[in-house]
């Protein structure tokens, strides 16, 4: 148990946290909104309270002890914990917009599209979406819930499965001349357009029988761009039939093959402990847009 009576107070820690970290009584005084003499002033009264010396002059500036280097760094870690839990808590404060991480296709391609959105169905949540291929830290980031593809498994968060993840192969109309049905030898020979650094893709059509080292298959930078480029007819293209079911409703793609793996999907994903409303309002409309 801390014994607080034994601590410094809070002021003396924070005027030499910040002198530490600028190396200048005036700089700290500025960021603290206090004269360089106050701040000078609350360190020399920690150090006669430690009964040790922390910071000295060295030229035109200053340098720490041993002693004095080791307590900035600590109350630095410390002072920054405390920073990002407020910013956390008070993002998730009542009223405050729900954060969703999710990949840009995701977005494009699934969310965006759903019937009447969830901002004329609830104008009084405000949603910030942030699109972003890398797979996120909630807490750190003071995300409130992300939209994952995988098997539902992130340690030390909640999933809650969302939707299927079936693949199918697509292609434009235009690209099919008519067929509906293509063998595997016609696959092989037909151009594709797949996303670049996406292996699971080459796996999903080596289980058709295909060979894609010797297949005529470009390679795109983002899965957007290989969705568009399908759409003009530049190729067959495997995608999550999620994120091109718009399109297929639409007629701009058509399904030519499917690929079902069903140890992967779509999961909301969340850090444990208590929701907000607005967070489960979120995960009720998203559940009832699929």
């Amino acid at each position: 148990m801390m014994d607080w009576r034994t601590l410094p107070s809070l002021t003396s820690l924070r005027a030499f946290e910040s002198a530490a970290r600028l190396s200048s009584f005036t700089l700290a005084g500025r960021e603290l909104n206090v004269t360089h003499a106050a701040v000078a002033q609350q360190v020399r009264g920690l150090e006669a309270e430690l009964g040790l010396e922390l910071i000295f002059r060295q030229g035109r500036g200053l340098a720490l002890t041993l002693a004095g280097a080791k307590l900035s760094q600590a109350l630095s870690e410390g002072f920054r914990g405390i920073a990002q839990v407020l910013a956390e808590i008070s993002a998730a404060a009542p009223g405050a917009p729900v954060r969703v991480t999710l990949t840009p296709a995701f977005a494009a391609q699934w969310l965006m599209p759903r019937p009447g959105g969830v901002w004329k169905a609830h104008p009084d949540i405000e949603v910030s979406l942030n699109p972003d291929k890398r797979l996120v830290d909630l807490r750190r980031e003071g995300i409130d819930i992300a939209l994952r593809f995988g098997n539902g498994k992130w340690p030390g968060l909640e999933a809650e499965f969302l939707t299927a993840a079936d693949y199918v192969i697509v292609a434009a109309p235009d690209l099919l001349g008519g067929r509906h049905d293509l063998t595997p030898a016609e696959l092989s020979a037909m151009p594709w357009v797949i996303e670049q650094d996406w292996p699971e893709a080459l796996s999903w059509l080596k289980s058709f029988g295909l060979k894609p080292d010797a297949m005529n298959i470009a390679y795109m930078p983002t899965e957007e761009l290989a969705i568009s480029a399908a759409r003009q007819g530049y190729g067959l293209h495997v995608e999550a039939a999620a994120l091109v079911q718009a399109d297929v409703e639409l007629g701009a793609l058509k399904i030519v093959g499917r690929v079902r793996d069903d140890s992967l999907a779509y999961y909301m994903v969340t850090k444990p402990g208590p929701k907000r409303a607005e967070l489960k309002v979120f995960m009720i409309w998203l559940k009832g847009a699929v």
